[in-house]
């Protein structure tokens, strides 16, 4: 044991006594190891903001979406194209309780891009056009006033619900429900479109990467006939009323969309029907092999500083020949000058190490701190596995790149390291 902690005391006095070249290669280490600490972090916080964003969006949803999907994914646009396969009536059958009894409500959606006037005051925003039943699948609150009831979403009236941002600019003094806003949409050429004020949603921030405060949201028919001009529906979501029960809802809105575009092979299907249980499940299969992949890419700074800490190990032996060979001349064994410059190597490796652990959880906070400030619901997560494979991996890299100088030194003929100058 004496030995042990004399050998610690000569490797930190050796250390001590090449201070620049000693920081220069604790320096390769600790941007290995911090790099390491905050690419996990943020592939950490990065991984709990998408499924956060996706939760967002309520419990026991299915969407369906148009075009046919494989198991990453359907896309509802393919190269610029919009796919058109789903159309009123299909949301119509699948509100049948007879077809799709779990189903507690069921709404169409429409979006698209618009400028909301009121009085001198403009804002271009995003428009969601949708039914009555949007409340109730998106658990949505209202701040004041009322949502359209289904209704006069399908009598396409003339009612606007605008989220809390759109409401506090075009009313920054406020404003009383009936106020009239008008609509212009790019993509039409009828001119602006007058709508009575009805709502105002209730303050939500960010849910699924959209700013649900900076949209407003009108009857669908109005929003699909006038605004964009189309006659097919971009997407539905459907309640049920049970998490048990989303399975069996899946396949009854399978069936009845297959009986809507009368396909009798599966195989042909035109729609696609997700739960977010998949949708969490695709995206936590590629966040996890993005950190995975990010986590490579950091390690190989510490390869990096490893072979900076063989070429300075390498230096050390040439220096300190005339010691090596002094020091078997009075009876110190091969393995006693491997031991040294191993251990060397290894409490370089393990200082860069914790100092790279400290750098990197402090970058981590930091950051963290930089992305909820731009209003994102970023968690600060340092994984105690993350800490410890930095530390072994720092360690490890020590032995095996302070291995060969460590051999070399260990093999030197004393003779000639003494005859050496």
């Amino acid at each position: 044991m004496n030995s042990f902690f004399l050998n610690i005391e000569r490797t930190i006095k050796n250390l001590l006594s090449r201070k620049g070249r000693s920081f220069l290669t604790v320096l390769g280490i600790v941007i290995g190891v911090s790099g390491v600490i905050i690419i996990i972090s943020l592939g950490a916080g990065a991984q709990t903001l998408v499924l956060g964003q996706i939760t967002k969006l309520g419990s026991n949803i299915v969407g369906v979406l148009p075009g046919k999907s494989n198991e990453k994914g359907p896309p509802a646009a393919v190269f610029g194209v919009q796919v058109k396969t789903l159309v009123l009536a299909d949301a119509n059958a699948i509100k049948d309780k007879n077809k799709v009894p779990h189903a507690t409500a069921v709404a169409s959606f429409v979006r698209g891009n618009v400028t909301v006037i009121s009085g001198r005051q403009s804002v271009d925003t995003s428009f969601t056009a949708t039914d009555g039943s949007y409340p109730q699948v998106q658990n949505v609150e209202m701040d004041h006033g009322s949502f359209f009831t289904n209704e006069e979403s399908q009598a396409g009236a003339n009612v606007i619900v605008l989220g809390y941002d759109v409401y506090q600019a075009l009313f920054p003094n406020g404003g009383d429900m009936g106020a009239i806003v008008k609509l212009k949409s790019p993509n039409n050429d009828i001119g602006s479109i007058p709508f009575r004020v009805i709502g105002v949603q209730k303050k939500l921030g960010t849910v699924a990467f959209q700013n649900q405060d900076d949209q407003v949201f009108i009857p669908f028919s109005i929003g699909q006939r006038q605004l964009l001009g189309i006659n097919y529906i971009q997407f539905i979501r459907i309640k049920v009323d049970n998490a048990d029960n989303l399975p069996s809802t899946m396949e009854d809105i399978k069936n009845v969309l297959r009986s809507q575009h009368r396909i009798t092979d599966p195989n042909n299907d035109d729609f696609s029907v997700r739960d977010l249980a998949d949708a969490i499940k695709i995206l936590t299969s590629i966040t996890d092999a993005l950190r995975m992949f990010l986590g490579l890419m950091a390690g190989i700074s510490l390869v990096v500083g490893g072979i900076g800490i063989m070429n300075i190990m390498l230096v050390t032996v040439s220096e300190r020949t005339r010691e090596i060979g002094l020091r078997k001349s009075i009876g110190a064994t091969s393995k006693q000058i491997r031991n040294q410059f191993l251990l060397e190597a290894v409490v370089l490796t393990f200082a860069g190490g914790i100092i790279g652990i400290v750098v990197g959880v402090l970058i981590s906070y930091i950051l963290a701190l930089g992305v909820r400030y731009f209003g994102y619901d970023w968690s600060f997560i340092i994984s105690p596995l993350s800490i410890i494979l930095a530390v072994l991996f720092s360690v490890i890299t020590g032995v095996i790149f302070g291995l060969y100088p460590a051999l070399k030194a260990a093999k030197l003929d004393p003779i000639v390291a003494l005859r050496y100058e």
